[in-house]
């Protein structure tokens, strides 16, 4: 069979091609345009870099490429101080120097809101910058698998594959845990615990997940195994708790299914207990193996301030923190709000909420089970405070606060795409926007935190 000839000039897979890279997509890889028009995305480099990459996908409008090498450097560019940042596939930005990554971030805030939110001049302010750009996460869940002699790798994944690129330390997480990291690694050999295999669905580790309270110090230590138990355990857990005496806990969570998911439904403590404790703008909070809590304490207690003031509640006020979680900003705006009523469909969540009022002495803060779209329409609602997984806000519970009419609302997004999508439906309802502050929750990535402000006319 005869093939199609080839165009003169016409670009193919495999061939090499020299661009300078003039953006950064909002997934963090660098852009650059190829002769036939088509945008290239190459991960790895800075927008100002001239570089030599490979065609590795084409497809009708767009491509994907692999850098080769650099051909001039970008005056952004920097050197990476992790080891394995150009193989791991946790941070995409460590090459570029932090100014940049926070304009960075606001252009792509921007670029969202008018692209995807219709916004002819979107109200974003600078990027609140974080203190510590590296060694600020406090938590950090690592996927376990075996190196080519058959020993056990504790790492993060290869961009783009389930290629485990073994660490022994991270710049980028709080580095006391460090010496757990490389602990837990070391014990996993000695112990000779079976590694999870995802293809056949054998073995029993799968993950191990690290937390520490930033504040507290407090440290705990998660197992992800593909069944209900770890050959002596006990004595493992309570040898690290001996060697570590911030380790305030070792704990198993039972993930017995297929799938990508980190962690399953069941978590149980081995030894010492199943939480440590942190202080978040003067309150202290309890976090489990599986608890959302923001990654870095100091940008969050930013952020709580943030929405605290956004929100501007009375003491003749009622606030709804919808996806309230454990209580982190629920307890702050009760300080100043008559009464707030956290929303949060994940019951453990809602227990450890009511545990951290308890805990604090906050006694006009009630918490409900449930979907914000279902309980929101049923309560007053002055104010209103959303912050919803990556995916956004349903169209459901959108609805269901244009039917409340609260003065304002604050909108938390992790997310620009989806809080640009959301704030053009808000808007479409009556609401004013007034300001977009984006928060730099995740350094060295891509990843922006915002909050947004409106108002009814």
């Amino acid at each position: 069979m005869v093939g199609r000839p080839v165009e003169p000039g016409a670009l193919l897979q495999g061939q090499t091609v020299t661009v300078p890279i003039t953006a950064l997509a909002a997934g963090g890889d660098g852009i650059a345009r190829l002769t036939d028009g088509r945008v290239l995305f190459v991960a790895g480099t800075v927008p100002g870099d001239t570089v030599e990459a490979r065609l590795v996908h084409l497809k009708k409008d767009h491509a994907f490429g692999r850098i080769l090498q650099i051909v001039q450097a970008s005056p952004h560019r920097i050197e990476a101080p992790c080891p394995v940042a150009e193989r791991c596939g946790s941070c995409q930005w460590q090459w570029i120097d932090y100014p940049f990554q926070l304009e960075a971030k606001q252009r792509q805030v921007r670029e969202a809101l008018e692209h995807l939110g219709g916004f002819a001049e979107p109200p974003v302010e600078p990027v609140i910058a974080q203190p510590r750009p590296f060694g600020y996460r406090n938590k950090s869940t690592f996927p376990i698998g075996r190196d080519a002699r058959g020993e056990p790798v504790i790492g993060y994944y290869q961009k783009d594959s389930h290629r485990i690129v073994p660490l022994d330390a991270c710049p980028v997480q709080d580095s006391r845990l460090d010496p757990l990291l490389a602990a837990a690694r070391e014990l996993i050999r000695v112990q000779g615990w079976s590694i999870y295999d995802e293809k056949h669905h054998r073995g029993a580790l799968r993950h191990l997940g690290l937390r520490i309270g930033e504040r507290t110090g407090q440290k705990l230590l998660t197992f992800v195994v593909n069944g209900q138990t770890l050959s002596g355990i006990k004595p493992a857990a309570q040898a690290l708790m001996d060697r570590f005496p911030d380790l305030v806990g070792v704990c198993l969570n039972t993930h017995t299914e297929r799938g990508n998911t980190i962690f399953g439904p069941q978590t149980r403590c081995v030894m010492g207990q199943d939480f440590i404790e942190d202080v978040l703008d003067g309150f202290r909070f309890r976090i489990e193996p599986t608890t959302f809590f923001q990654i870095c304490a100091a940008q969050a207690e930013i952020l709580a301030r943030l929405v605290v003031q956004k929100a501007a509640a009375t003491c003749d006020q009622t606030v709804i923190d919808a996806y309230c979680g454990i209580g982190t900003l629920s307890l702050p705006l009760a300080r100043s709000a008559r009464s707030v009523v956290g929303i949060e469909s994940h019951v453990r969540s809602v227990e450890q909420a009511r545990c951290n009022a308890r805990i604090n002495g906050v006694e006009n803060c009630r918490f409900e089970a449930g979907t914000v779209e279902a309980l929101l329409p049923d309560l007053k609602a002055d104010i209103v405070v959303v912050d919803p997984p990556r995916k956004g806000c349903d169209p459901a519970v959108l609805a269901a606060i244009l039917g409340s009419l609260p003065l304002r609302v604050i909108y938390v997004s992790c997310n620009p795409a989806t809080l640009a999508r959301d704030l053009r439906q808000l808007v479409a309802g009556g609401y004013r926007l007034v300001r977009v502050q984006p928060v730099d929750l995740f350094a060295q990535t891509h990843h922006v935190e915002c909050v947004a402000t409106l108002e009814r006319p």
